[in-house]
């Protein structure tokens, strides 16, 4: 009953284009962004910012490059963990030639290059799809892994692959706490969030999804496919690029080339799928599942273990943590292929037409 636009009329192209258009949602997002910006730094733990939301963030900025390319223009990629590699050492590299380099330019110039190196892996888009598309990007992540623990000038000549960085400072804000972190990878995700919104609603994100749909078809009404597949690599691989970098800097401090492993690939394709295909809401919530499970279950395994007597031992919850991503994978993919986001969608018609059956 207080979902509903009745009497909220458009009398403006503006309007009637706006990625709110109901006056609930921007109450809502307005709502949701202060309690993000405000109300979580006032309440939550450095605990909470280190394990749970910093990372949050940084995977659903990953998570939005790889929906734009998987979900939108329907390109499988298996090396989204080697262009986060790729984002975090060039723009490590960027901040320790350059003297002086600032902490924002560090991290597009990571992205940048991730960019470069996407578009360079997704040529193979041009003349292959589907799994022979997903084995060629995997090569991106397995070069990926050989170039950073081979090559020394990637690591400022350390021999074993791990580098660190220090003293993050933008326009005088030193980035040294938990909380200061959060706030910054959340405004972070805020632009990028907001840009992928707007690219996707825009002229190139229809003809993403026109390919997505039917490339033949595309090409037929003027649609360049070449054009099409590799801006979406190229966006896609630089949106991953810089988040790689955010993993690096902002996350872990310091890193080894295992930190963006293959599995890391395929985390961020478990998070598209089980968020939702084609939307940018569903990259956090694919998100946050993934982060949150892991330590729902190493609190909840033991709990339960004890109630029925069973000791539960720490590999035993981390294989029964495989076993639920699989089955949720397997499930979403057969019940609601569109994931949470379709579930949170269809949420919301209800409530629209609530208490009406229809």
């Amino acid at each position: 009953m207080f979902y509903r636009e009745n009497g909220q009329f458009k009398t403006s192209y503006r309007a009637d284009q706006a990625i709110l258009p109901i006056l609930q949602d921007r109450v809502g997002m307005a709502l949701l962004l202060l309690v993000a910006f405000v109300g979580v730094p006032l309440v939550a733990s450095d605990y909470m910012f280190k394990a749970i939301l910093v990372p949050f963030l940084i995977l659903s900025l990953a998570a939005i490059g790889v929906n734009i390319l998987v979900g939108y223009c329907g390109q499988i990629s298996l090396g989204s963990g080697g262009f986060m590699a790729v984002g975090a050492y060039m723009a490590y590299n960027a901040f320790v030639r350059i003297e002086g380099m600032p902490l924002i330019a560090a991290l597009l110039i990571g992205g940048a290059f991730a960019a470069m190196v996407g578009v360079f892996f997704g040529i193979p888009s041009l003349r292959v799809r589907g799994l022979y598309l997903a084995v060629a990007t995997l090569a991106a992540q397995f070069v990926s892994d050989w170039a950073f623990l081979r090559i020394t000038w990637f690591t400022n000549n350390s021999t074993s692959g791990s580098v660190a960085v220090a003293d993050l400072r933008v326009l005088g804000w030193t980035i040294d706490r938990p909380i200061d972190k959060y706030l910054f990878s959340l405004m972070v995700v805020c632009v990028f969030a907001l840009v992928a919104k707007n690219l996707v609603r825009g002229a190139i994100g229809r003809e993403w999804m026109a390919i997505r749909d039917m490339d033949v078809a595309a090409a037929v009404i003027g649609i360049r496919p070449m054009y099409a597949k590799l801006t979406a690599f190229g966006v896609s691989s630089f949106i991953v690029g810089v988040a790689g970098a955010m993993w690096g800097f902002v996350y872990l401090g310091s890193w080894e080339p295992a930190a963006f492993s293959v599995d890391r690939s395929f985390q961020l394709l478990f998070m598209v799928i089980i968020g939702g295909l084609g939307s940018i809401m569903g990259c956090f919530f694919g998100a946050a599942f993934i982060v949150v499970l892991p330590i729902f279950l190493n609190q909840f395994l033991p709990v339960l273990g004890r109630l029925v007597g069973v000791e539960i031992s720490t590999a035993g919850i981390a294989h029964t943590e495989i076993m639920v991503f699989g089955a949720l994978i397997v499930w979403f993919l057969i019940v609601e292929p569109h994931g949470l986001a379709r579930l949170w969608a269809l949420g919301k018609q209800k409530m629209r037409v609530w208490p009406f059956p229809h």
